[in-house]
């Protein structure tokens, strides 16, 4: 049997002739039918299938022989059968053993920090699963209160420090729906507090959007797990790391302590259970638990609210907006508009949305906010955080005035959206009511909101928005969606400085050449400068390696060196340090090295190989830096550079206080002990934008938001840049009239730049994005 769970100890039934193997000593390539890999499951995703059907089991095991070095967990991935199985029995912190596995590259591991590998299993390899299970403390069907055995300790929130992982509790102050983050992952925002009066801002991170903690309200309690606490800026952060779990708690006084959480199995005691009453009656007494919160009956013009609320419809209206027709029982008092879509474009029971025609309301979902509108099941009950309501009225009928919905786009404030499953008191609370509601007097009474005004308001509705949809634009904003349009003549004659959102063409842009929009930027002095080109390095690196290695300074207590002849080269020599933790060498790829001695080809070479490079070159004392006009750090393709002017550089000994512990070898981390200042890669271009009114030069200056490219990769792939030129031939095609130019919504700013002793007036390019269907 391909799968096995077992009572007992790790090592009873194993066949006699498998052999236990190491993470340190798994290799792409060999041989393993005879070995097995033993770890504890420290995370475990749901079971899925892929795109051919076959059934998919993704888990982290840990070795807990070398717990403590970076690579002591990686990722196991089940196939077929074998996942099924596993799926169905596996829990957080069983021991597992797996046998007769294959080893791949893993393409997460830079980002999940894991092993570089995984293990790949099914039955087709000849695999073989025992899981030796621990017993069952708390199953998410069972009361809550019950006591269990695992006691854990769990830290005020005035007592965090950086670097360490702890437990903790707290009440949620400000929280941001799930999202979808920059990758793949969802990413949650919240704040907490505790009756220390400190507050913890957390940014939670999880491919599986249910594995984040089901927040829905402030005042909800939270306890979290294995939580990494990081400093920044003299403020300590959260952060999601290995085995990280929640709870959520309903935060009302007297509400029953049941958790909120997509867990199999948790622990739960009587102690916590105080805890959570304690901090209950703290945060009624301290925090302002009753948020924007409004019934579309207490609706006003210009007003940001939180609504509960059933879908009953929904539809496409563009690539960058979503129609979702909702209610909660009560009639707005304003008429409100109506969005026209194609019948056969909307999704829902249409008998049902005839008879609630006086009670739904039209939200206009837009941006990031989408992907997750579409994604949602009619007749599921929803929280939507910060809708906005905005006054318009008809240009036919100026007199008359409705009120439209709208879900700006970005995050600010909490925006989203959070589907409440239907045993939440508040839906509970709602679907009691809306049980009650009698459709019969709302329908009987042929109002002039729900009779005469549906087709001016459909009409109305239909011109208000055409503007936008007359052509979809080729650019998304990303926030301040309550600004309205501003012609650009008026822009123009207005005074400095100002924000606006406008909807324009891009009539021509600079540089022509794109690879020439990318410059470095100093965000201390905000000077900007070219990109060193590589004969320039490659000139520094072969002055230096005219110099013989010192030998003197060769291997310390936290590198070790190598040194070597170079063939047919003069004697050249060339001088390797390999940087050490815990007096140890790292994996390669794990590994940063300084090179002296080496030209431009072989740190190429070398970078290949290692995680970062830092070029150097030996005193009579010590190694050294190279000068700034050379990059301080090589890190695969990317080259860090550091300021001249605002640099203040420190001793490469400095770098020892990384190796003691867990390095990440971050470009900031390491710039900082170096007492470099570094530069950033930007892309500076300046777009004549042209609405037909006016026409006006704005710069953008950017690191990758607005392309969805990073600045930093695009001068050494080839790809990305002939990505970024198919862009811009979409936003200017070359060529094109101006009438034939498609639109750009962006925000811009003015401000004022001193040229000598005038003033002149310039113009910036902000949150703004290129749309996902151009990219």
């Amino acid at each position: 049997m391909p799968v096995q769970v077992i009572d007992g100890t790790p090592g009873n039934l194993l066949p006699s002739y498998l052999q236990k193997v190491d993470l340190k000593y798994l290799q792409i390539g060999c041989d393993q039918a005879s070995k097995y890999f033993q770890g504890t499951v420290i995370l475990s995703y749901p079971l899925t299938k892929l795109v051919n059907g076959t059934e998919f089991f993704k888990i982290v095991l840990q070795e807990s022989e070398n717990s403590c070095s970076k690579t002591s967990t990686i990722n196991v991935l089940f196939f077929g059968r074998l996942a099924g199985d596993c799926g169905k029995v596996v829990h957080q912190g069983d021991i597992m053993v797996v046998a007769g596995f294959n080893v791949a590259k893993s393409p997460s591991a830079n980002e999940d920090d894991r092993h570089c590998c995984h293990l790949e299993v099914s039955e087709d390899a000849g695999s073989a699963v025992y899981i030796y299970a621990k017993p069952s403390i708390v199953t998410a069907s069972e009361t809550a209160s019950m006591p269990v055995a695992p006691k854990y300790t769990y830290t005020p929130l005035n007592h965090l420090k950086g670097g360490t992982i702890v437990n903790l509790y707290g009440a949620v102050k400000f929280f941001k729906p799930p999202y979808i983050s920059k990758g793949t992952d969802y990413c949650s925002v919240v704040t907490i507090v505790d009756q220390s009066n400190v507050k913890l801002t957390c940014t939670l991170f999880n491919g599986n959007l249910d594995a984040l903690p089901k927040i829905y309200k402030i005042g909800d309690i939270v306890r979290f797990h294995r939580i990494k606490i990081r400093e920044y800026n003299k403020q300590m952060q959260g952060i999601t790391g290995i085995g990280f779990a929640s709870l959520t708690f309903d935060g009302t006084v007297g509400a029953p302590i049941v958790p909120r959480t997509s867990s199999k199995s948790y622990s739960f005691t009587e102690e916590e259970q105080k805890t959570i009453e304690e901090l209950r009656m703290w945060a009624a007494s301290n925090l302002s638990v009753c948020g924007p919160t409004a019934k579309l009956s207490g609706v006003q013009p210009m007003l940001f609210f939180d609504l509960t609320c059933q879908l009953v419809g929904k539809a496409e209206v563009d690539g960058s907006s979503f129609l979702l027709k909702v209610w909660d029982g009560t009639k707005c008092p304003y008429p409100s508009w109506k969005v026209l879509v194609e019948e056969s474009d909307l999704e829902g029971d249409k008998v049902l949305i005839r008879r609630l025609r006086n009670l739904i309301v039209d939200i206009l979902v837009y941006d990031n906010h989408v992907k997750l509108a579409k994604s949602l099941k009619v007749g599921s009950f929803l929280r939507i955080y910060s809708l906005h309501t905005k006054q318009a009225s008809a240009e036919n009928q100026p007199n008359v005035s409705y009120v439209e919905f709208h879900l700006h786009g970005g995050t600010c404030y909490g925006r989203g959206i959070r589907v409440l499953p239907e045993n939440n008191p508040d839906v509970k609370e709602l679907k009691a009511f809306m049980d009650s509601v009698n459709l019969t007097e709302f329908q009987s009474v042929e109002s002039m909101s729900s009779m005469e005004l549906d087709g001016i308001f459909g009409n109305l509705s239909y011109q208000s928005y055409s503007q936008r949809c007359q052509q979809l634009s080729v650019t998304v904003l990303t926030d301040h969606q309550h600004l309205d349009d501003t012609a650009l003549n008026t822009i123009l004659n207005s005074s400095v400085p100002q924000q606006y959102r406008i909807r324009a063409k891009l009539r021509t842009f600079k540089p022509e050449k794109l690879c020439q929009s990318v410059k470095l930027y100093c965000s201390k002095c905000n000077s900007l400068q070219e990109v060193p080109n590589d004969d320039d390095f490659d000139l520094i690196l072969r002055d230096c390696a005219a110099a013989a290695p010192n030998p003197e300074v060769h291997n310390s207590l936290w590198y070790d060196s190598a040194v070597w002849d170079t063939e047919n080269q003069g004697q050249r020599k060339i001088a390797v340090h390999f940087v050490k933790h815990d007096e140890l060498l790292q994996e390669p790829e794990d590994t940063l090295i300084m090179v002296q001695g080496g030209t431009l080809k072989e740190i190429r070479k070398l970078s290949r190989r290692f995680k970062c490079i830092i070029p150097v070159r030996s005193t009579e004392e010590d190694l050294e830096l190279l000068d700034l006009s050379a990059p301080f750090l090589l890190q695969g393709k990317i080259w860090h550079y550091g300021c001249k002017q605002c640099s203040n550089q420190k001793t490469i000994q400095n770098l020892s206080s990384l190796a003691e512990e867990e390095p990440s070898w971050e470009p900031t981390e390491i710039a900082q002990v170096l007492g470099i200042e570094p530069l950033q890669y930007v892309f500076v271009m300046k777009f004549t934008l042209d609405d037909g009114t006016g026409a006006l030069d704005a710069y953008l200056f950017d690191y990758e938001k607005f392309f969805q490219i990073p600045a930093s990769e695009v001068l050494t792939s080839s790809l990305l840049q002939e990505k970024m030129e198919m862009i811009m031939n979409i936003l200017c095609p070359p060529g094109t009239k101006l009438d034939d130019l498609p639109w750009l919504e962006c925000f811009i700013k003015s401000y004022n730049v001193k040229d000598g002793m005038e003033q002149q007036v310039c113009y910036q390019i902000y949150d703004t994005m290129v749309a996902e269907d151009v990219i």
